[in-house]
């Protein structure tokens, strides 16, 4: 069991590092320290952070001992493929709605030392259907995959709790970006199982 121990420590580690450097706080602290220049490179930093340090996690995946669960054959091969698929065209769509450049953090360090502007509250498009389609579609991902042991099953749970609990935060910084709209907002759109649209 020393793998699944070892990747659930990583992963909170992980996640609560993650979910700190997103919060409003430490985005106010970096301004404090280094001033405008700051808030331009905030995002870029950041995502590329959570890149970079997300390949222990996956080293661990690499080099612990682990057994072999399950692997989905054909045809069933074909429906892990299309909701993999799905998860990743959802994720695709979610970051094109809301500004690509925006959200890799690029629109940000073309721009002047001013704080960013919001492009505003995004309620169109996939996001009449669900309010975090990004994280729906990562959910989709991970748990079509054909390919089951259980470090990556314990990475999976891991991950899965993460994007909830981090939706959850995300929304804090939302209500506090936007207000009644986004309470408005949720109360409307479902957080990450898509229904039809309540009417406003």
């Amino acid at each position: 069991m020393t793998g699944p121990i070892l990747i659930t420590i990583a992963s909170l580690l992980y996640a609560s590092l993650h979910s700190l450097l997103a919060t409003l706080e430490a985005k106010a602290r970096t301004h404090q320290r280094f001033g405008p220049k700051a808030d331009r490179w905030y995002r870029l930093t950041y995502n590329l952070f959570a890149g970079i340090s997300f390949i222990p996690i996956l080293f661990l995946l690499v080099v612990l001992p682990d057994k072999f669960l399950y692997r989905i054959e054909s045809p069933w091969l074909l429906l892990t493929s299309a909701g993999q698929l799905l998860g990743a065209a959802i994720i695709v769509v979610g970051i094109w709605q809301t500004g690509a450049g925006s959200f890799l953090g690029l629109r940000q360090i073309w721009g002047t030392d001013d704080p960013p502007q919001s492009l505003g509250l995004v309620v169109h498009g996939i996001y009449r259907w669900m309010r975090h389609p990004l994280y729906t579609g990562g959910i989709l991902l991970i748990w079509f995959t054909p390919i089951m042991s259980l470090n990556l099953l314990t990475l999976f749970i891991c991950l899965t709790l993460y994007l909830i609990v981090g939706a959850r935060f995300e929304e804090r910084r939302l209500i506090h970006e936007f207000g009644e709209d986004y309470k408005k907002y949720m109360r409307r759109v479902p957080m990450l199982i898509p229904k039809k649209p309540r009417r406003k």
